[in-house]
Order: C-alpha cells, then structure tokens, then sequence
C-alpha cells in the first residue's frame, strides 16, 4: 500500500498551526466562546500576519467566533489565539451577545434565561 500523497494547496497540519500562533496553545482566559461576536475596527494592515488580516476582512461585520473558524478552516483554540492579539493591539471589539449593551427602543431583545429554561422543559416533556 502507498501513501496518498497530500493535496495541493496550503498547509494545515500542525507544524503551521504552532507558526501561525507563535507556539502559543492557550487563547486568553474566559474572553471568548464560540458565539462571542467579533468585529473588526479597522481593515488590515500592510504587513499584517495573513490570517489577522482575513479575521479582519471578515469581521466587517458582526461575527461569531464559530462563523471565523468555519471560514478560516482552522480550530477554534487557534482562533481564539489570534482574536486575543487583535483584541490586545485594539483591531476588534468583541462583545458576548448576553451581555450586549442597552438596545435601542424598539430594537431586538434577547429572551431572558428563565424563560428560555421553561421552553427547554417544555420541550423535553414532549
């Protein structure tokens, strides 16, 4: 049996994953989770690290942090590396939508926990 040789294109093994993160393993603590919403402060830079740029690009809008690793094709921990040097160096605003800030009157409300939990009892009891 021969090995498959590797597709064509870039490199995702973990030899460039430790590059792309500088050899860090540990994403800033407690900052992000999966649906943190990223957006970017400003477009990327020339000479920006390519991945940072794409992050971005991106955020152009409002983004989960879940969205970002989809379109990066990169694991999540990966990411949440990179959005905490983004985050330092002032390039996004990241807000957990829970915890966004006042609406504005007339604006979309988030459902309160509890009645969440009531739906979800509901739920289970069909």
């Amino acid at each position: 049996m021969s090995a498959r040789p590797a597709p064509a294109g870039r490199d995702d093994g973990p030899d460039r994953l430790y590059t792309v993160t500088g050899g860090r393993s540990r994403p800033p603590e407690n900052v992000f989770d999966l649906v943190t919403l990223i957006v970017a402060e400003g477009g990327p830079t020339p000479g920006m690290q390519s991945e940072l740029a794409r992050i971005l690009r991106i955020c152009s809008a409002p983004t989960a942090v879940v969205e970002i690793a989809a379109e990066l094709r990169m694991p999540v921990s990966v990411v949440k590396i990179l959005l905490g040097d983004l985050l330092e160096a002032g390039r996004i605003t990241a807000r957990h939508p829970r915890f966004s800030p006042a609406r504005r009157p007339g604006a979309a409300r988030l459902p309160d926990l509890d009645t969440l939990k009531q739906v979800l009892d509901g739920l289970q009891q069909l």
